[in-house]
């Protein structure tokens, strides 16, 4: 079993990441922390293999964290999960042993998939007979695996679907979600029920004084 220590200083999101590891098979989530400090006294103190690490956190940044442990001797892993796009951000993240890179917002099959490719990586065992082995060992933790979007969908429409979701709190229908993005309501609605159906966004039934209820959605995480 694969001890998984998450780093989120939202406890909304903390509590969704502790749920989506917990779906997983062959992982365990050991501790929930919010602040840099807190992960690093739970790493000293309890056995982690890997650290779901949040980069914005209230007492310092996720970088630092991982510099932190790795000073410590600590051979922890870490998979970033977090809203910096910054490519200097990314580098910075991969030079300080970062195994994974997961932008938020993201569904449970994105990170399901990271995760899972992660234990693939983890029961690579033996010696290398050749450069070949060591490529498919390493390649395990970046090739692209099931997450790929249904057929007819694209990244950066779901992209503005999501950024329309957040910025209404109280939720919105698909009627709105397609004026705001300039998609059609169709389109919009099958946005929407992927991020329902992957656990980003819940249905909420709106009730109006007559007819059947229509169905809004608000963010989850």
């Amino acid at each position: 079993m694969i001890l998984v220590l998450v780093v989120e200083d939202d406890p909304v999101a903390a509590e969704a990441h502790r749920q989506y590891v917990e779906r997983v098979a062959g992982f365990t989530v050991a501790g929930v922390v919010h602040s840099g400090a807190e992960a690093l006294r739970f790493c000293e103190r309890h056995t982690v293999d890997l650290v779901l690490l949040d980069f914005y956190l209230p007492d310092t940044h996720g970088l630092a964290v991982c510099r932190a442990l790795r000073a410590s001797g600590s051979a922890v892993d870490v998979i970033a999960v977090t809203s910096a796009r910054d490519l200097a951000v990314v580098k910075a993240a991969v030079s300080a042993g970062i195994v994974q890179y997961l932008l938020k917002p993201f569904t449970f099959a994105s990170l399901r998939d990271k995760l899972e490719r992660y234990a693939r990586f983890r029961e690579s065992t033996g010696e290398a007979s050749d450069q070949t082995d060591v490529d498919r060992a390493l390649a395990t933790l970046s090739t692209p695996g099931r997450t790929a979007l249904p057929k007819g969908m694209s990244t950066q429409t779901l992209d503005a679907i999501v950024a329309t979701l957040r910025a209404e709190p109280d939720g919105l229908p698909a009627s709105a979600a397609a004026e705001a993005t300039g998609v059609s309501r169709v389109t919009a609605r099958r946005y929407l029920e992927y991020l329902a159906d992957n656990g980003l966004a819940r249905r909420e039934p709106r009730y109006g004084q007559v007819g059947r209820p229509e169905v809004w959605y608000r963010a989850q995480a």
